[in-house]
């Protein structure tokens, strides 16, 4: 597959040999070395700005699907972690002048001050079908003179020897590296005695939405590296634990794992988002596995298998938990599927407060429908901590 080149002056060239070609924005300066990852798709209408500084997508050339992208800008409020992370945006029509009130800057120059290229011009749509039948695909973007010919098969050797986020340290890369807390700083007490309920939030590439939606729980949020210990766990003695969202395969970060059946033995509730959930399915004893191409979007539905109640969320994943693999002993099951592909989208414990879901219930962008999962994490909260200290 190749698309016609014209005056185009970029060109994304796939590790099988398809070409795409476009016209540079943002850090166009950036696209004269070439600009390498995993090629994705994400199906939002809206959220651009969101899907820039979603941490999941470090190591990734992001497609949107939509076709008419930066018409409303870029607004200070509404990014999701301290700098956009994807390696690439390619979109269908990039339009320079926005209309938003709340907006300071044009999506063009924010990419631009974050080093970060941009692709339109190209066919989205087309591209979209092509990762879409042979699964995400590794990419080269590079930039090359008005008139010039670029020299594909080269392009395409280069692209087959990008490296998947699987080698790269991506997690590393997106989360903080000290504890911290989240607005306040918090106020020395231990884990039994009264005041607001402590959570521990592991950043593994968490969206800001996350620490808000807990906060307005009236929660105190403490966040903590990917490289969190026993003992730093135990510094800040907290009455839930939270694993976040992030990039790459959860294989990658097993000390977290261990440190989550810590968590559950000691029977601090525990709650899993993303990456996090794949996490808690590891803890469980199950297995991980790459899906073809990846939920990446605001419209995926899930059903809660329970309850039978079907809902939209938000998704951005590249893994998954295989549920043949989920121990019978482990006291987990499969609470959330998706009707897409069936694919586990969450589990809980029959016993433990802890649960976990794949989608993300904080959104941004994307549907509010899951929100009230916080509100059950509170809950639980509350519930073990009066458990507590009633003892």
């Amino acid at each position: 597959m190749e698309t016609e080149q014209n005056e185009h002056s970029a060109v994304l060239a796939l590790e099988d040999g398809a070409t795409f070609y476009g016209r540079p924005f943002g850090a166009v300066e950036a696209l004269h070395a070439g600009r390498r990852g995993e090629v994705v798709f994400a199906t939002g209408m809206t959220g651009y700005q969101e899907i820039c500084t979603d941490p999941s997508y470090r190591g990734q050339m992001v497609v949107l699907t939509y076709p008419l992208i930066g018409n409303y800008g870029v607004a200070v409020d509404d990014v999701e972690s301290r700098r956009p992370w994807l390696s690439a945006l390619l979109v269908r029509e990039y339009c320079d002048e926005y209309s938003n009130w709340r907006a300071a800057e044009s999506l063009d120059d924010y990419l631009h001050r974050h080093g970060i290229p941009g692709m339109h011009g190209l066919d989205t749509r087309a591209l979209t079908r092509h990762l879409r039948t042979h699964g995400t695909l590794r990419g080269v973007m590079r930039a090359f003179a008005p008139g010039a010919t670029p020299d594909i098969p080269a392009l395409v050797a280069e692209a087959q020897r990008v490296r998947t986020v699987t080698e790269l340290d991506v997690v590393g890369e997106v989360s903080v590296q000290e504890v911290e807390p989240w607005l306040a700083p918090p106020a020395p007490r231990a884990r039994s005695e009264f005041g607001r309920p402590r959570v521990l939030l592991i950043d593994t590439g968490f969206k800001r939405n996350i620490a808000r939606c807990l906060a307005e729980r009236g929660l105190e949020v403490i966040v903590a590296p990917h490289s969190v210990d026993s003992g730093m766990l135990q510094a800040v003695r907290p009455d839930g634990v939270l694993l976040s969202n992030g990039p790459g395969d959860p294989e990658s970060v097993g000390g977290l794992v261990e440190l989550a059946r810590e968590v559950m033995a000691q029977r601090i509730p525990l709650m899993g988002i993303c990456l996090g959930h794949q996490l808690l399915g590891l803890a469980a004893g199950a297995r991980t596995s790459r899906l073809p191409f990846g939920h990446h979007g605001a419209n995926h539905p899930v059903r809660e298998v329970r309850t039978g109640r079907v809902t939209v969320t938000s998704q951005n994943h590249n893994f998954q938990v295989d549920a043949s693999t989920l121990p019978a002993a482990s006291g987990f099951y499969v609470s959330h599927i998706n009707l897409s592909d069936g694919s586990v989208e969450g589990l809980a414990h029959e016993e433990l407060p802890v649960f976990s879901v794949q989608y993300h219930p904080e959104a941004a962008p994307g549907p509010e429908d899951n929100r009230e999962l916080f509100d059950r994490f509170a809950a639980l909260i509350a519930r073990e901590r009066s458990t507590l200290l009633a003892g």
